[in-house]
């Protein structure tokens, strides 16, 4: 678990570093216990950071605002988010799957195809899975997250 949170904290302030002149809000697919979410909301203090879950189970204090909870199955979530931000989208990290490797990839290419209705240019797609978008430039690893996989992309 170590490893994992200090992978995506890596990842994350990247995309921070990154991102800095580039607008848009930040989305967290799959909150979770929001241990990211957290980490996301500190590095962009100044953006709207929206969570998408089917339940909410996170502790009290990192529970998003509820105007910024998507709450409910990403298959319906994902497109009434893609209607109302339109291409406004910075960063977008996907934390979300199962242990079933084919319904994981038929649900990221899903989020995949929102996905690209609501990136900005330059925009950044983080998640441990991968994604298989060929327009999406593929960012290297960082260093300090070799004890966990995490494939990031760069939207065109």
């Amino acid at each position: 678990m170590i490893a994992r949170l200090s992978a995506q904290k890596v990842c994350i302030d990247l995309a921070a570093a990154e991102l800095v002149n580039t607008p848009g809000h930040v989305l967290e697919i799959g909150l979770g216990k929001a241990r990211t979410y957290d980490r996301m909301r500190y590095v962009f203090p100044e953006r709207e950071v929206y969570a998408f879950d089917y339940e909410i189970h996170c502790p009290k204090e990192l529970t998003p605002p509820a105007e910024n909870i998507l709450h409910g199955d990403v298959h319906e979530t994902l497109p009434v988010a893609r209607d109302s931000f339109g291409r406004n989208i910075a960063l977008a990290h996907a934390d979300i799957g199962s242990f079933d490797p084919e319904r994981d990839r038929d649900l990221f290419a899903f989020i995949a195809s929102m996905l690209n209705e609501m990136l900005v240019s330059g925009a950044i797609v983080m998640s441990d899975r991968v994604f298989s978008e060929p327009t999406w430039e593929r960012i290297p690893q960082p260093a300090g997250t070799e004890a966990w996989t995490y494939h990031m992309y760069r939207a065109p």
